[in-house]
């Protein structure tokens, strides 16, 4: 994937708080990016939208739609993060000021034959066994202070499988990289003419 420059990740990140915010308000959804989109956005490309409150999580919720713009799965991703994430209650009007925004771009996933072959803070993961499949971005290890292990067992936990499904062969695990940015990641605008 190209390196989204800071202009389109300007753009993702405000498309998202937009989409939060009519969300939030109940405002009817549009199909309105704001603007037009560089070729990059119109890309197609899965994402996920993260939201903090004072630095906790808040939501989050991503789209693995390889076949829609990627500026759409941001806008979707981010109105489902703050309304429907099933381990929060939905966003209020008056949190709205208090929020950062961060959008993961990921790359399709790839098939792991060999869990050695999982590199932490590189990879994201994603387990599935039957019914049950979770995903967890590559910045989760890093956060947690996590090792490979502890990683694929959290995976594991989150489809609701032993922690060890990994190892035993009835799992299928595949890894994917992804851009990651923030409203407080972003370098301040240059000042007017």
């Amino acid at each position: 994937m190209k390196q989204l420059d800071t202009a389109d990740q300007r753009q993702l990140l405000g498309i998202a708080r937009r989409a939060i915010e009519a969300a939030v308000s109940r405002a009817p959804a549009t199909d309105s990016s704001a603007g037009p989109v560089s070729a990059d956005l119109s890309s197609p490309a899965a994402a996920f939208v993260t939201i903090r409150e004072h630095g906790e999580l808040r939501g989050c919720i991503g789209l693995m739609r390889f076949d829609a713009p990627l500026w759409r799965n941001v806008r979707d991703a981010a109105r489902a993060a703050a309304l429907d994430d099933p381990r929060f209650l939905p966003v209020a009007e008056s949190e709205l000021p208090a929020l950062e925004l961060e959008v993961s771009v990921l790359e399709p996933p790839v098939d792991l034959s060999d869990p050695a072959g999982f590199i932490v803070g590189r990879h994201g993961i994603v387990v599935e066994r039957g019914m049950h499949r979770a995903l967890l971005l590559p910045q989760v290890a890093t956060e947690m202070g996590w090792d490979a292990r502890q990683m694929l067992e959290a995976v594991c936990r989150k489809a609701n499988l032993p922690v060890d499904a990994w190892r035993d062969g009835s799992a299928t695990l595949q890894v994917f990289e992804s851009t990651c940015f923030s409203e407080g990641s972003q370098p301040d605008e240059p000042p007017p003419g």
